[in-house]
């Protein structure tokens, strides 16, 4: 009974996902169509792509759009505050700035602006960011109240519980040791952050957050400050002075630790990024087989182009959902490693330590 529920609502979302791409990859074209007075526009899929994976200023639902507030501060004007709508896909000045291409910019080029506007990328993460809250204090009243200590974990406990256990036992402990429980909330905190951003990502009319190289930037910056702050004089004795290594390798191979040192974050960076935004392109782009074949070879095409399109789509989904998961876990488990990295001088002593016990 209950995989005919999961199915049943597996095939709702996918059936909201088609509507709403049909409707959204299409809403803008439409109005342009409406100020340019074009009798016919041909589907880019550029701009379609792009309108999906990057940033934005407001949010698309089955054809409707959410605007959001922009507020702009310029030294020379001061502050400026309305909503996205007044610049109708950038047909209007507002003013004294318009919006190209997802970005307001100042009509006049000597005119200096600060964007300070909540974007649906920032909007999510706020979301995002106020559910990961509300699981985790719910959760934690519970257990204060002795429910999942001295009973068995129910409703969101069972479903959290497995999971802290995991990334306890399976990344923070094998890489850090006895000092897993030290970092083990800031492994949570990116996991679950991670995974909630992933999974917004794949609702339709949401934005790819996890797809926006500036938001793999912060976490990985954070993950180096964190390795850095945690490191010792072992680990920076590995890197300028390798043990066991002849004088002549040294001059090459310090060098190389050196950039890994920088090189292992940026790769944490890199991989989120490159994998989240992949995943949207292709979905967006196996939809729009069924517009590109309708438009190039008629409206039998299209139709016919349908259901191959829709069972790709639909498998690419499936792995989209697995990659969300598979993503979080990845870069948590490799800031565990880069965290483990630099606390490695004193794994001796933590091995030592455990074989007495």
């Amino acid at each position: 009974m209950s995989s005919k529920r999961i199915k049943s609502l597996l095939v709702l979302v996918f059936s909201l996902f088609l509507t709403a791409f049909a409707n959204n990859a299409f809403a803008q074209d439409h109005g342009k169509e409406s100020h340019e007075a074009k009798a016919e526009e041909k589907l880019n899929m550029k701009e379609v792509i792009f309108g999906h994976i990057m940033d934005g200023h407001e949010f698309h639902f089955f054809g409707a759009s959410l605007p959001l507030p922009v507020v702009l501060y310029s030294p020379q004007k001061g502050f400026s505050c309305f909503m996205s709508s007044k610049f109708e896909h950038g047909h209007q000045e507002v003013d004294g700035y318009n919006l190209v291409k997802g970005k307001v910019v100042p009509v006049d080029a000597s005119v200096k602006v600060y964007d300070f506007s909540l974007t649906r990328n920032v909007v999510q993460m706020i979301l995002a960011l106020v559910l990961l809250l509300w699981i985790m204090i719910s959760i934690a009243k519970k257990y204060k109240q002795g429910q999942g200590v001295t009973t068995a974990p129910k409703g969101m406990q069972a479903v959290i519980e497995p999971v802290v256990t995991f990334v306890r036992d399976e990344v923070a402990r094998p890489n850090l040791g006895e000092k897993a429980n030290k970092y083990l909330p800031y492994l949570l905190t990116i996991f679950f952050f991670i995974l909630i951003n992933n999974i917004f990502g794949l609702i339709p009319g949401s934005a790819n957050v996890t797809g926006n190289i500036a938001f793999t930037l912060v976490l990985g910056v954070i993950s180096f400050i964190v390795t850095l702050a945690s490191s010792n004089k072992h680990y920076w004795a590995h890197i300028f002075n390798p043990p066991g290594v002849p004088l002549g390798v040294k001059f090459i191979l310090v060098p190389v630790e050196f950039l890994s040192m920088f090189l292992k974050p940026f790769s944490l960076i890199i991989r989120l990024f490159a994998n989240m935004v992949a995943g949207h392109i292709i979905i967006i782009c196996l939809i729009s087989l069924i517009f590109i074949f309708g438009e190039k070879m008629g409206a039998g095409a299209g139709w016919g182009a349908s259901p191959l399109s829709l069972a790709f789509t639909i498998f690419i989904y499936f792995i989209e959902v697995l990659v969300a998961f598979l993503q979080a876990f990845i870069f948590t488990t490799l800031t565990a490693v880069l965290v483990g990295s630099a606390i490695e001088g004193d794994h001796s002593h933590d091995e030592a330590h455990a074989a007495h016990h």
